[in-house]
């Protein structure tokens, strides 16, 4: 595409998947590097078929979707990023976990909503390879490839490419969020917006797929919409903390994400400064994930736990949701 970010498809020099302290944030700029190249090479392919991809099948309900492209997106992903770290687990939205990292102990689990966590000193990659499967149906832009990388249960690096807006959203644990762009030259960190009151707030949610779940997000946002400034609702988890990360919006929340949904666009909210948790101190995850600068994260808990309805439908596993906040 003109001014696409893609770049061509280039080698990674090979690091043990046994990691050290003392090599950890080398070792996570390199996975984010990794990240970034592979996550470009799978938005090219999926922008290759766009307009032009059937419906494979239905999950969770009639308007939870998974296309061939998926598929075919997260086979690439997961070739490229064990090709170049063969000892590494993967853990991707449609296949499940897959492989045993280093310190071995992880039993495939395709098909699966969360999988286990690596054990201590492993790599794994927690992907999911469109975020936005209806957008990119309905040739709406708000659709991308994410791809986190975690060590002993925390996530290092991450990547979110959105092809259709031309940009390459980064994160690295203690070393920044960074955006680049097809309509920039060069890199740009990032930081959230800070010292915006709960009333002046642009705020961004999502939905779940089941009809019960929607009905109760619907009566949460009917009273959170009198309270800021306005409401968004891209389509897309990973594209929405990338926002709060940039400060497109100034806050987002969301009720029944799954860990791949959250894991690198987390972290690059977190890298931009803000805080990501869930409800009453417990980590963001399929519950409740809210994120935002520090000061309005609280006031935007406040508001979402004196909302709080039951849980409507069934949630994820512990392993979707195990993402610490801040």
């Amino acid at each position: 595409m003109p001014g696409r970010l893609l770049r061509p498809w280039a080698a990674v020099t090979l690091v043990t998947s046994a990691v050290s302290p003392a090599s950890q944030p080398a070792l996570a700029a390199e996975l984010a590097t990794l990240a970034s190249r592979v996550a470009e090479e799978a938005a090219e392919l999926l922008m290759s078929r766009r307009g032009k991809v059937g419906l494979v099948r239905t999950k969770s309900s009639p308007t939870d979707v998974v296309t061939e492209m998926d598929r075919a997106a997260e086979d690439l992903i997961r070739n490229r990023l064990l090709a170049a770290r063969p000892g590494d687990a993967f853990l991707g939205e449609e296949g499940g976990q897959y492989g045993s990292g280093a310190a071995g102990g992880l039993a495939s689990t395709a098909g699966g909503s969360g999988g286990s966590s690596p054990l201590a000193g492993t790599v794994r990659w927690v992907v999911d390879p469109i975020d936005g499967t209806v957008n990119y149906l309905y040739g709406l832009p708000d659709w991308g490839v994410s791809i986190a990388a975690e060590v002993a249960g925390e996530i290092v690096a991450g990547a979110v490419c959105l092809p259709v807006r031309r940009v390459l959203f980064t994160g690295v644990s203690g070393g920044g969020a960074w955006l680049e762009s097809s309509w920039q030259a060069g890199r740009l960190r990032l930081s959230c917006n800070a010292g915006v009151p709960l009333a002046e707030a642009l705020v961004a949610t999502g939905f779940a797929y089941g009809a019960a779940q929607r009905a109760s997000q619907g009566r949460v946002v009917a009273g959170v919409l009198p309270r800021v400034r306005d409401i968004r609702r891209s389509g897309s988890a990973a594209s929405d903390l990338c926002s709060v990360a940039a400060g497109h919006v100034d806050a987002y929340y969301e009720r029944g994400l799954k860990y791949w949904d959250l894991a690198a666009g987390g972290l690059i909210a977190r890298e931009a400064g803000a805080l990501t948790g869930g409800l009453r101190g417990e980590a963001a995850g399929a519950a409740m994930t809210i994120a935002a600068s520090p000061a309005l994260f609280t006031a935007l808990h406040d508001l979402l736990a004196g909302l709080d309805e039951p849980e409507a439908g069934p949630g994820s596993s512990p392993g979707d949701s195990h993402q610490v906040a801040g």
